[in-house]
C-alpha cells in the first residue's frame, strides 16, 4: 500500500505537469536564456507549488479549499495581469546566449517569483482533487500514511517532468544562435500573454 500510494502520487504529479502552461514556458525560456540551473530551479519551484495544492486536495483542508473556490475569479484576474506583464517583458527582452551567473539571490528570486505565479492557478487544486478522487487514495481513516506519500510522489513526479523539459531545452540551446533566442523570447512572451488573456477572460466571466 505504501509503494502504491507513492507510485500513484508520482503518476499524478507527472501527468498533471505535462500540459505546457506558463510554468513550463518559463522553464524552457529561462533554460534557453540563462542555462540549465535556472530551468531546474523553476521546475523545483513549480513542483513545490504543486505540493501546496496537493496537500489541500489530499487532506481536504476546507478553509483553504473554500477560499480558492470562492475567490477563484479574483485569483484568475490577478494571474492574468501578472502573465500579461511577464509576457510583455519577455517579448521585449534582449537575447543572450551565455549562461547567467549562478548567484544565490538570483536563484532565490527565480524560485519564489515562480512559486507565487504557480499558486495563482486555482485550476491546479481542482485537477488534483479530481485525480486523487480517481485513484481513491485520499482517505486517512484506513491508512494515515497514504496522503503524505501521495503528496511526496506528486512532488517527485512533477519535478521529473520539469527536469526532462529543462534538459531537452538545454540540448536545443546548443544549436541556437542569438537570433533564434530572440525568436524564442518573442514566442514565449506571446504564449504567456495569451495565457494571461485566457485567465482574465475566465475571471471576468465569473462575475
Amino acid at each position: 500500500m505504501v509503494f502504491i500510494s507513492l507510485l500513484e502520487g508520482f503518476a499524478v504529479g507527472f501527468l498533471l505537469a505535462m500540459p505546457v502552461g506558463p510554468i513550463g514556458i518559463l522553464c524552457v525560456r529561462r533554460t534557453l536564456a540563462c542555462g540549465k540551473y535556472y530551468g531546474i530551479i523553476i521546475g523545483l519551484s513549480g513542483a513545490s507549488a504543486d505540493i501546496i495544492y496537493a496537500l489541500v486536495a489530499a487532506f481536504s483542508v476546507t478553509l483553504i479549499s473554500d477560499f480558492v473556490t470562492g475567490f477563484q475569479h479574483w485569483i484568475r484576474l490577478g494571474s492574468g495581469v501578472l502573465l500579461l506583464i511577464l509576457g510583455f517583458y519577455i517579448f521585449r527582452s534582449r537575447a543572450a546566449v551565455q549562461d547567467a551567473p549562478n548567484r544565490f539571490h538570483k536563484h532565490a528570486k527565480t524560485f519564489f517569483s515562480t512559486f507565487f505565479l504557480a499558486l495563482t492557478n486555482p485550476m491546479t487544486l481542482f485537477a488534483f482533487t479530481t485525480a486523487f478522487s480517481a485513484v481513491r487514495n485520499v482517505q486517512i481513516i484506513s491508512d494515515r500514511m497514504s496522503p503524505p506519500l501521495l503528496v511526496t510522489g506528486v512532488f517527485f513526479g512533477s519535478f521529473l517532468w520539469f527536469f526532462i523539459l529543462t534538459n531537452f531545452a538545454f540540448i536545443f540551446k546548443k544549436h541556437l544562435a542569438s537570433g533564434g533566442l530572440t525568436m524564442a523570447n518573442k514566442i514565449s512572451g506571446c504564449l504567456l500573454m495569451c495565457s494571461g488573456v485566457v485567465a482574465l477572460w475566465a475571471g471576468v466571466n465569473r462575475f
